[in-house]
């Protein structure tokens, strides 16, 4: 194991940060990289560690980048052109087989494993139900946060706390633009609560009362699995070639900004990712990214012939 990729990946989980775990697991020569050798792709694209040469590098950075939607691990599995025919990449279950133009020779199964910290619930209250929500979130991938938690650290925040000091916390957690908040009360109750809150109408529309999906919940229990229910209903869904496409911006959390886009490098046709981190030129006032650096150089020798 690599001390710096070890020390780096802790750093991350505990700035509750996604990444993926990239490992070379088999290696046929000729390759730069052996196994054993890791690294670490950040969600904007950023490689800190080694697992190849640039050409390597662009396919896992791209593969890497598809994974943190769906959280699938992957086996990758890239070979140069030739021993397979072009245009024939092949998937299977946790599997995927990519060609690479671009490489020398060698084969490199590198596996890769997205790391996504779970999503953060706060409940504020000490109440039956406060105390039902505490107990099951954890069963549906959902942290109970510390009484230190900063809300801007949260996935969800619910107050049940029957009355006691709700309107605050609310406005901050608002502010804070925590992307649940619920308020257990009656829709009576509940209404009069956020019409009173300090903050702007959008915000006071935000609020989920009375939390939780209407499932003729009676008992804490039910209250509580109802509310879990909604924000599970809520949270993004896989937006991966792994996963099932669902959902927008509007879900709980979801970021509009994204991972950096995929383009097609114009020299060999692989799927390369278009950010500062991957290589480029620019030609006549437009920039176009390569897997490699012999994509790169036959580019900017003849680029009206890759162009047409």
């Amino acid at each position: 194991m690599n001390p710096a990729v070890t020390a780096r990946a802790g750093e991350l989980r505990r700035a509750r940060l996604a990444f993926v775990h990239a490992r070379v697991v088999r290696a046929e020569r000729p390759t730069s990289a052996k196994p054993g050798d890791e690294a670490l792709v950040l969600p904007d694209g950023t490689i800190e560690g080694f697992v190849g040469g640039a050409c390597a590098e662009a396919t896992v950075r791209a593969q890497s980048l598809s994974l943190l939607d769906s959280g699938d691990s992957l086996l990758l599995r890239i070979q140069p052109e030739g021993d397979v025919p072009a245009g024939s990449d092949e998937r299977s279950a946790g599997a995927l087989t990519v060609v690479n133009p671009c490489l020398s020779g060698g084969t490199l199964e590198i596996f890769l494993e997205p790391v996504v910290p779970e999503p953060v619930l706060a409940v504020m209250g000490e109440s039956p139900i406060a105390q039902a929500l505490a107990d099951l979130a954890p069963r549906v991938g959902l942290e109970v946060a510390p009484g230190d938690v900063a809300l801007g650290d949260l996935t969800a925040l619910v107050v049940a706390s029957h009355g006691r000091e709700e309107e605050d916390v609310l406005v901050a957690a608002l502010e804070a633009g925590v992307p649940y908040v619920g308020l257990v009360a009656s829709p009576k109750r509940g209404a009069a609560v956020v019409a009173g809150l300090a903050t702007d109408d959008a915000r006071r529309a935000a609020v989920h009362t009375p939390a939780g999906l209407d499932i003729g919940a009676r008992t804490p229990a039910e209250v509580a699995l109802s509310i879990l229910a909604e924000i599970v209903s809520l949270r993004p869904r896989p937006t991966s070639s792994l996963g099932s496409p669902t959902g927008g911006p509007e879900r709980l959390g979801e970021q509009a900004s994204g991972p950096p886009p995929t383009v097609t490098d114009r020299v060999c046709g692989m799927t390369v990712v278009a950010d500062d981190e991957a290589l480029h030129l620019d030609h006549e006032g437009e920039r176009y990214w390569f897997c490699g650096s012999g994509c790169l150089r036959a580019f900017a020798a003849d680029p009206g012939a890759y162009l047409s």
